[in-house]
């Protein structure tokens, strides 16, 4: 049993996946009139790895699916153990509410719900004239599961109380600097709930027009914590790449599996593992996952930008996470 139970390498039971956005979409749609926003609490579409049926997982530590919410709608408030992380595929209009504050959702947008926090989402549209929004929510179920540690709570009230401008946090904390006495109001999750597109993808052109271009990567940054430098939450990292048109990358495996969703633009990803070789066409809003220590090449013949997150901090503070970048 010793060599099943200890193998030379991961042999995760994860496949690669992609899920075009074109085929997803009118099952979110269909969702919508099937069941409300406050029937089902969180109206999702799962991304299941087909490796792992039945377990609502995109990898054995990650869970990945989009909501859609409608003009006029609120998702109703509670809170639980579990961290999320909200990335905003389509729309306007829609909001999100942590511990009473709001933030507007808007393509492109990175927002955090932290650990035990209360937060509920609504669509302040009209229902005749706006258009339903969708976004990715990124958790750690299958890693709380395996922890036997999950709790949720819900809310009396189907829309939070609020208590603080919106923006307060990002004017708070977002300018690389801190109040005399922080106190770190979300615990190990950055005090910063809402990373707006439009300051990423700033930073995104820069460091494509004026910096030297990764031959793996591209030009990638990780979204920070600005009070500790670290991972926005404890248990998820979080990463934007921008890949320049003609980018042919360099092969690369990591322990930790990644799950993408593409903000712009379109590109290939090569996914191999043993014999096994699948390439996947992307374009915008498509996602798709490259499981744990399976080499991944990029190319982007016009140009693209994806949103990627993974489990990362938990291996580095295990010291178990490893990198291999190949030529």
């Amino acid at each position: 049993m010793l060599h099943s139970l200890v193998p030379p390498a991961p042999n995760t039971p994860c496949q690669p996946a992609l899920w075009k956005y074109a085929d997803v979409h009118p099952y979110l749609m269909q969702s919508g009139q099937l069941i409300t926003a406050e029937e089902a609490v969180r109206r999702v579409l799962i991304l299941e790895n087909p490796g792992l049926r039945g377990q609502s997982a995109i990898t054995q530590s990650l869970y990945a699916g989009l909501q859609v919410i409608l003009p006029g709608e609120v998702a109703p408030s509670h809170r639980h153990t579990q961290s999320a992380l909200r990335f905003v595929v389509e729309g306007h209009g829609a909001y999100t509410a942590v511990d009473g504050e709001r933030t507007p959702m808007k393509p492109g947008d990175f927002i955090i719900t932290p650990s035990w926090t209360w937060h509920d989402h609504g669509h302040a549209g009209r229902v005749e004239a706006d258009a339903p929004v969708v976004w990715l929510d990124g958790l750690d179920i299958p890693m709380l599961r395996f922890f036997d540690a999950g709790f949720a709570e819900s809310g009396g009230a189907a829309s939070q109380t609020v208590t603080r401008a919106e923006g307060l946090s990002y004017q708070r904390y977002g300018a690389n600097m801190l109040p005399v006495r922080y106190d770190a109001p979300f615990g190990q999750t950055s005090p910063i709930f809402s990373y707006p597109y439009e300051r990423t993808r700033e930073a995104l052109h820069a460091l494509e027009t004026r910096a030297d271009i990764d031959a793996w990567d591209g030009a990638k940054l990780r979204y920070v914590n600005p009070a500790t430098g670290g991972s926005p939450m404890p248990t998820m990292a979080t990463f934007m790449q921008r890949l320049p048109a003609g980018f042919e990358g360099k092969p690369y495996r990591q322990t930790d599996g990644a799950v993408f969703s593409v903000v712009e633009g379109s590109g290939s990803v090569t996914i191999t593992r043993n014999e096994q070789v699948q390439t996947f066409e992307f374009g915008p809003r498509d996602h798709f996952v490259i499981p744990s220590w399976h080499t991944a090449q990029l190319r982007s013949a016009q140009g693209c930008v994806l949103f990627s997150f993974s489990d990362r901090p938990v291996h580095q503070a295990l010291g178990i996470h490893r990198e291999e970048r190949l030529s």
